[in-house]
């Protein structure tokens, strides 16, 4: 046991769990004022649902020795998750601060499909939504990736800090659930612009900063591989804010502040799997790539197929994490982490082939669980809200609350 690579892990569970709080400013100043609170509803309700998940059986499912596909549940409820180690994920720190550190990556995944169907989905279905993707998406793509015995993790694939397990997965299911759920109704007239920019650039400030815990403390460690994945991460989301500037100056003739804070979250997506396995030139280029690739998806692609992503959830976490993915296989070093391998650029012939059967099987399976799991819960409930519902807005219609008062 070591007291300082367990209080680094503790730290940055409270990092990451700070991210979906943020992820809820993000989001929540995207859209239209009378839905602000939704979105914050939303994203604090995951935390309280996902959490209990977590600990009953999700945790079990994720990481308890089972098969290639799932884990076993004799880990349900914490059952022999306690104070001392476990050799097989984490040798110097207590079995359940690993528990705790995933639990927050449990967290915030299903809170970024939000951002797909903003403005438009029953919070009653969204509460069942969540607990069933979590259960038959989530956890099962966490054991492949992961767990131990997931054939994913057999393969050799590396996914240092969840681009695989997180964007990818969750940007894959935002983009069927924008699908299906439809376009919203007021953009028969127009697109609506963020109600408040100040939370968008609050919200993603505070992912920015919970971020060094999300890709930092995967290394399970205050050691080397931690400095060199907090410093990656810090600059690959330089390279791609900027870049994402340059890319709106070139275009539009003015760069502006959402395009600098949504180039900075693609930059923090597109680094997640490679923190670990790449050297602070490659995370630089990484970061400028994924800006053009985003960028594309999210002003030129999706234009252009009429699909409704409301906070391009897809255009930015899964097309940012198939890059990040991607890239990882080009860069990964022996020589940042020998636990790793060597990609494309370093010699290695097999860890990009890897890397894409990895982001095959991910997508492939995440669409067909998402839509089947939707439309179950839409013949048993009804998924999408009524008219006249979205047009009073989810605060009232939902909650029973509004963001903004006007005394006079």
């Amino acid at each position: 046991m070591n007291s300082g690579d367990t209080a680094w892990v503790l730290i940055s569970s409270a990092l990451v769990m700070l991210m979906t709080p943020g992820l809820a400013f993000f989001y929540g100043g995207m859209v239209r004022r009378k839905n602000i609170l939704s979105v914050l509803m939303q994203c604090f309700i995951i935390l309280c649902v996902m959490s209990l998940q977590w600990v009953l059986f999700g945790y079990s499912l994720s990481f308890a020795p089972g098969n290639s596909f799932i884990g076993g549940l004799q880990w349900a409820g914490l059952n022999g998750v306690g104070q001392e180690p476990f050799a097989d994920y984490a040798a110097t720190i207590p079995h359940m601060a690993f528990m705790i550190f995933q639990a927050m990556f449990a967290v915030i995944t299903p809170a970024l499909i939000i951002g797909a169907f903003a403005e438009r989905m029953k919070f009653s279905a969204f509460v069942v939504f969540t607990l069933l993707w979590a259960t038959f998406v989530y956890d099962p793509v966490c054991h492949w990736v992961w767990g131990i015995g997931g054939w994913i993790r057999n393969l050799g694939a590396l996914d240092f800090a969840g681009g695989t397990v997180v964007h990818i997965n969750a940007g894959i299911a935002a983009l069927v659930t924008a699908v299906v759920i439809g376009r919203r109704k007021c953009l028969d007239k127009s697109i609506p612009p963020p109600h408040n920019l100040p939370f968008v650039v609050l919200g993603t400030a505070l992912l920015w900063f919970g971020w060094f815990g999300f890709n930092a403390g995967s290394a399970l460690g205050a050691n080397g591989l931690a400095a060199n994945a907090f410093v990656v991460t810090h600059a690959a989301a330089a390279a791609a804010g900027l870049s994402w500037a340059v890319i709106e100056w070139l275009r539009v003739g003015k760069p502006t502040m959402f395009g600098v804070a949504s180039g900075a979250v693609a930059g923090l997506v597109a680094i997640t799997p490679a923190a670990g396995f790449v050297s602070v030139v490659p995370a630089i280029i990484i970061g400028l790539a994924v800006s053009v690739f985003c960028y594309v998806a999210a002003t030129i692609i999706k234009p252009r197929m009429g699909y409704d992503d409301a906070l391009d959830a897809f255009g930015v976490h899964c097309v940012g994490g198939i890059w990040g993915a991607l890239a990882t296989g080009l860069f990964a070093s022996r020589a940042v982490n020998a636990a790793g391998a060597d990609g494309l650029f370093f010699g290695g012939s097999e860890l990009f082939l890897k890397q894409l059967i990895a982001v095959g099987a991910t997508l492939a399976y995440c669409i067909i669980a998402t839509l089947v799991i939707y439309k179950v819960i839409d013949v048993l409930m009804g998924i999408r809200i009524e008219q006249n519902d979205e047009e009073a807005g989810l605060d009232l219609s939902q909650h029973h609350e509004r963001a903004y008062t006007i005394i006079e």
